[in-house]
Parts: C-alpha cells; structure tokens; sequence
C-alpha cells in the first residue's frame, strides 16, 4: 500500500463519521501522489501526512444564550486550529445549522493550502457554530456572539489565531464579537478580520472574495488566449461572494444570466441586475423570489436549477457540494469552457472528475476563492502598522496576489507532468510551503 493510501485509510478510521472531511482529505492526498511519490521517503519519515491531517488543536464548547421570550438556548461551538507552519491559524467562522465537526474540520483543512497559497504567512483553521441567525434579532445575535467569544476568546489572539467571517458572519456579528473580546480581553487588537472601518477594517475586505474569483479567472482566460468580456457566466448564490463577483464580471465586460439562494434560483437573459439584486440581499434581506418584480422579464425557479442554462464559465459560489455530477454533465452538455469554485468545496468529487476527464478548466476553492482570506490578511498587516490603506491599493494587492496564484498552480501541475490540472497544482503548490515548513520546524 502506498503511503498515500495508507494516511486516507487511517484518517478514515480516525475520523468516523465525517464525511466532507474525508472527501477533502481524499481529494487532497490523492491530487498530491506526483509529488508524495518523488519524496515518499522523506515525508514518511516526518510522518509529513499524519500530520497534516491532524489538527494541532480541536475545540468544541456549549455556547448558552438567551431568546427575546426569555428562554435559555444551547449551540455548539467550534474552533478547529489546523496548523501554524507558515503563521497564526487563520480562518473563518460559519454559523450555520449545517455546521458540525467534518464540516469545520474540512474547511480548516482546505484553510491550510489556501492560505499557503497567497504567499502571505497565515496558517489555517475555521470555526462556527450550529446557530442560525436567520429569523433572529439583533439582540438574539448579540447575546449569541457574546457567549460564543466568551468561550472562544481564551484560544485566540493577534499573533496566535485570527477568525474572520464566513456563511452567517457578517459585519454585523464580527462587530459584537470583537467587543466582547475587547470587553474580556482588555485589549484592542487585530485579533478579528471583516471588521468595520470605524475600528481598524480594511477597505476591499466585502468585494475581496467575489472580485478574486474574477481576477484569477481573467488571468487563466488571458493565459489560454481568450477575453473576459462578452463571456456569458452563470453563478451561484446571492450572498457576499456572488454578489461581488457578479460586480467584477460585469466591470470585466461579461455577462452574468444567473444567482440563487436556498430557496430558488434567477435567470435573466439580458444580465442580472446588481443594483436590484444588492437591494433585496444586502438591504431589505429578502428572498430572490422579489427580483421579479425589479425585471419582469426574468425568470423565477424554485429548487435548483443554475447549472442547465447554457454558459461559457460557472461560478459556484454558494455551499459545498451545490455542483453534482448531473450537473457537471449539463455544463459540459452546454459546451462550458471553465468552471472556478467561489465557494468552499462546492463541486462534488466526481463532478470534478468529470469536468477534467472533458477537458473543462476547473480552478479549484482553494485558488479561486482565496482572495477573501488574502485581504484578511493584508488587514492583519494594516492592524499591525496602526494605519489604514486605501481601496485602491488594497484591490491592486489583491489582484497582484490572485494573477500570482494563477501563475504558481500552472507552474506546479506543468512541473509534475498535469498541465491544466489546476486542483493537482493547486494542492502541490500549497502543500510543498506547508511541508518544507513542518519539516524545517522538527517534530511538533
């Protein structure tokens, strides 16, 4: 048995019941074989894999609150602390009713390569928690938060472990928790990225994953010879991500004919309109079943549905596993040129599979969605130096580090024989920093 085999089966049997957790580790290792292969003997020494799949720290605490009825709910919560090889842990919180151990576990796995990625030096994790903010009020929110990092504060700081916002963490539930840190801790630190710019955010920070997605994708379509503009785009979701990649794909001369959230999906052929669209998500907070009645002309479908409308690129930039083999078959149908995963993980592994077996160009998460954790990490920096830049510098690093992510998965899966194989290039890429790291550090 290989040792990549060896490390999925003893991770699998570690780790029951964890289903996402074992498809990552699964896609990773199985992506990393080409280079696994050249330096087996080495890695094997270090126990390299082992380690890389065990988190150095997994926290999991009662967080109680209390309703406006006046009655005492209990949550979960969770701060998977994966690595810190190349910098503090740094990853997002999730409150999400989906939200268990395998989800966060797999995301802060993925947390590892993306942020080895950016070139910047931040280690990985995630967190969260089983609550759902939908439907609650702001004090529901407040008096959640309060609890949640009245536990959570104790594991993290600047220079140890920096969350930021993910699925149900906004500006609005980073600012309640940030006070309760400052509250508790006495300090006022960068120990939260997504901040407001009142109190030490970075400009760039809301459109930084939407417009990452864009730019990384511009940079593979001008590699491969072709434009941006007049490209027709589908994407998925309606949240932060969607939203500013639908803003930048427009500013890049595209056209986007879709969006979706979790109850429905839009399509509308002459481009979906922005503006209508940040009124009902980022204003009124409504469902996309109110876009009709901004462009009568639109179509409204329950369910999901995003993935048969004809398109020259996809965008999945909703939940994990939201793009499942069927609707792999459907892009390709459709003659689909790429596909780059906004979300974490959204593609289902033999989606993947079949895009690449036909010849579609997949930019994975950890790529193509890197560019939210990289401007994290630049307000880190901004933290640090107590001074603030302007959102024209901040979207010009940002697209700086997007066009050289491109450029490192490419020159990664050229170097191991997979051209155009940019989930084999993405994960070798990451992985070697992270390793070459473990390695120099000794055993810890």
């Amino acid at each position: 048995m290989s040792y990549v085999d060896e490390v999925i089966e003893k991770t699998i049997l570690k780790n029951p019941n964890q289903p996402e957790f074992h498809q990552a580790v699964k896609e990773v290792l199985n992506s990393l074989r080409p280079v696994i292969d050249a330096h087996e003997e080495e890695y094997k020494r270090n126990a390299i894999l082992e380690r890389i799949t065990n988190p150095e720290r997994q926290i999991i605490f009662r967080v109680p609150w209390v309703d406006d009825k006046g009655q005492v709910q209990i949550n979960t919560g969770y701060r998977v602390q994966f690595s810190s090889a190349i910098g503090p842990y740094k990853g997002g919180l999730r409150l999400h009713p989906s939200v268990n151990l395998s989800i966060i576990k797999f995301l802060g796995f993925e947390q590892v390569f993306k942020n080895s990625l950016t070139g910047l030096p931040i280690g990985g994790g995630k967190g969260g928690s089983d609550f759902d903010p939908k439907g609650k009020s702001d004090r529901e929110i407040m008096a959640f938060c309060q609890s949640l990092m009245t536990e959570l504060y104790k594991y993290i700081g600047a220079d140890t472990d920096v969350p930021a916002g993910d699925i149900g963490v906004g500006a609005r539930e980073i600012g309640y928790l940030f006070g309760q840190y400052k509250r508790i801790h006495g300090t006022f630190e960068g120990v939260l990225t997504g901040k407001g710019l009142t109190y030490g955010g970075s400009l760039a920070r809301t459109e930084a994953t939407g417009y990452g997605l864009l730019y990384i994708v511009n940079e593979m379509l001008k590699n491969h010879g072709l434009l941006i503009a007049g490209k027709t785009i589908t994407v998925s979701g309606a949240g932060n991500v969607a939203i500013y990649a639908i803003e930048k794909a427009q500013q890049l001369g595209a056209k986007v004919v879709t969006c979706s959230d979790s109850n429905g999906w839009v399509y509308d052929p002459d481009g979906i309109d922005l503006k209508a669209l940040k009124e009902i998500k980022e204003v009124k907070r409504q469902r996309l079943t109110e876009y009709k009645n901004y462009r009568p002309a639109s179509e409204y479908h329950s369910g999901k549905g995003v993935w048969s409308i004809k398109c020259d690129i996809a965008l999945p930039c909703a939940t994990q596993n939201e793009l499942n083999l069927d609707d792999a078959k459907a892009l390709v149908a459709n003659g689909v040129y790429a596909v780059a995963e906004g979300a974490n993980m959204p593609t289902t592994a033999d989606a993947t599979e079949y895009l690449l077996a036909n010849k579609v160009i997949f930019l994975p998460g950890k790529a193509a969605n890197a560019g939210g954790v990289a401007t994290s990490a630049l307000e880190m920096s901004q933290n640090s130096e107590r001074l603030n830049r302007s959102f024209e510098e901040v979207d010009a690093k940002l697209k700086s580090i997007m066009e050289g992510i491109y450029h490192n998965i490419d020159k990664a899966a050229k170097k191991y024989g997979y051209e155009d194989n940019f989930v084999i290039g993405a994960n070798i890429a990451g992985f070697e920093k992270v390793a070459d790291a473990m390695i120099a550090q000794g055993v810890i």
